[in-house]
């Protein structure tokens, strides 16, 4: 508990002195670089004070020189900070109760972070609009294709908002399998267990030229690669047959 303790005192004080006047800086001038990097820099602190360190397998996929869709399974709220930290600055598509947290909220929103609705369906359509807009515009993003964290550590069913989101914009999906963190974090406790998160970042899939009608398609290649990186007890429970097609 005496991480939980130290994470509940030192980040606030982090987001007051260090993100306040940067929040303010970007706001004046539109220029938010700094305020990224000092949001990064917050999410490596908080992984340092809980003890968690971060592996990752397969950097050389990332996407040079054109957006992308980075698409990670949810296992706990450590999630964000070890991905973001082995990205190049993305944006994210984030749930609209996290645009409430003050400074974090304002900051994610002048950074241009998008905030998602699903309880609402129209809403929803209009967010990945604009995801849509800006991935075309040269923006990569990270999405979560679960739509929310996994309630036991195993992958669960796919949305199929942010791979329509993706062939719209003609984007490649580059798949990430987020393994261990479960055990570090679990829904719903707050004590923080010290030990490895293990990325793997697999090859990009492009999405070029495609339209809905491989919408399934995609979602089975892409949910194949992020269980390929997952241990035996973090994939699904229920594999379906798709699982076992290939992109064609």
């Amino acid at each position: 508990m005496i991480r939980t303790f130290l994470l509940a005192v030192v980040l606030p004080v982090y987001m007051t002195l260090v993100g306040g006047p940067l929040l303010l800086f970007a706001l004046l001038t539109h220029r938010t670089a700094a305020l990224y990097k000092a949001g990064l820099a917050g999410a490596k602190l908080a992984l340092w004070i809980s003890g968690i360190k971060v592996e990752a397998q397969g950097l050389e996929n990332i996407v040079r020189g054109s957006s992308a869709v980075y698409m990670a399974n949810h296992q706990s709220n450590s999630d964000p900070a070890a991905v973001l930290s082995v990205l190049p600055p993305v944006l994210v598509l984030v749930k609209k109760e996290f645009f409430r947290v003050p400074l974090l909220g304002p900051a994610m929103k002048v950074r241009g972070f998008i905030s998602i609705d699903r309880q609402h369906r129209e809403q929803a359509l209009v967010a990945l609009d604009q995801a849509v807009a800006k991935l075309r515009a040269g923006h990569s993003f990270l999405a979560y294709p679960e739509g929310t964290r996994s309630p036991d550590g195993h992958l669960q069913p796919f949305k199929k908002g942010v791979f329509r989101m993706a062939i719209q914009a003609g984007a490649p999906i580059v798949p990430i399998s987020v393994s261990g963190s479960s055990k570090l974090l679990q829904k719903g406790k707050r004590r923080i267990h010290p030990g490895t998160i293990r990325l793997t970042l697999h090859r990009p899939i492009p999405t070029q030229g495609m339209t809905v009608e491989a919408l399934d398609r995609l979602m089975a290649a892409v949910r194949q690669a992020i269980i390929s990186g997952l241990a035996e007890d973090e994939r699904p429970l229920d594999l379906p047959p798709a699982e076992d097609g290939e992109l064609e």
